[in-house]
């Protein structure tokens, strides 16, 4: 034999009337029909079913509630720095400490450096002539629910972020290194 499906139910209309389950975990809008769950976390994240019953007839309409935990500010860590041959080249790696299925991409602050910076993922290999005063690029870390950013910006193969004083200079070893946002 099978286990029988069970479901719970949050709400029930009929006849113009409703009855509400789940007292302040759902709120009904009668003006639209919308059922609105409250305070969601994680454990309401799974199929849900509405169900419209007219006589000997039943539709029914499956809906997948997602739940996702916004995403934290991002923070940049130096991999690698190096100069040679008159070129600065640094490894990056952005990441967000929490968030639900969280994208990187990375893009360039200003013109000049247009397509130095962009590019999809967490890591940036980022290379640029010495002669370039500075290269700003920011790390984009979003999900569907929010977006965060952070710069990293570089000039004469040091870096430091947005601004503040430098965080590191070419002459001083100091990897890793990580920057994060205010």
């Amino acid at each position: 034999t099978e286990d029988p499906q069970r479901k719970q139910v949050l709400l029930k209309y009929m006849d113009g009337n409703y009855t509400n389950y789940m007292q302040g975990r759902a709120r009904f809008h009668m003006v639209d029909f919308s059922l609105e769950i409250l305070n969601t976390s994680r454990e309401d994240r799974h199929l849900h079913e509405y169900i419209v019953s007219k006589g000997s007839e039943e539709e029914v309409w499956q809906i997948q509630l997602e739940v996702y935990e916004p995403v934290s500010h991002p923070s940049i860590q130096v991999l690698s720095r190096a100069l040679a041959n008159g070129s600065c080249a640094f490894t990056l790696n952005c990441t967000a400490e929490r968030g639900d299925n969280v994208s990187y991409s990375w893009s360039s602050q200003d013109a000049s450096t247009l397509g130095l910076c962009s590019r999809n993922g967490s890591l940036l290999h980022l290379s640029y002539p010495l002669q370039n005063a500075s290269i700003t690029c920011a790390c984009t870390a979003s999900n569907p629910v929010s977006s965060r950013v952070v710069a990293f910006k570089s000039s004469k193969c040091s870096y430091e972020q947005g601004g503040k004083s430098p965080l590191a200079h070419p002459a001083l070893p100091s990897l890793p290194v990580s920057i994060r946002a205010s």
